[in-house]
């Protein structure tokens, strides 16, 4: 399984990635060991998730979501 993900960091920008193991994933961004974006901007809050069966599917939706303006991304975890 593979997953993608939006978080909102503190300063309330969003971030997407993907991950193998989301609760992993979240609590790495949150010690300061996920990605250089997240670590000055933590605590980050998980939004959306999204599950895939491979990864090549998670990293496709991860790039198709990235192009999305942020307005689009709120309504993705909106809806949800």
């Amino acid at each position: 399984m593979a997953y993608v993900y939006i978080v909102e960091c503190r300063d309330g920008t969003l971030y997407t990635g993907w991950t193998t193991d989301i609760e992993r994933r979240i609590n790495e961004h949150n010690k300061g060991k996920g990605a250089k974006y997240t670590r000055v901007r933590r605590p980050v809050i998980l939004k959306h998730s999204e599950k895939f069966d491979t990864n090549r599917e998670a990293m496709k939706r991860e790039c198709e979501i990235k192009k999305l303006s942020r307005k689009d991304k709120i309504k993705l975890f909106d809806y949800n």
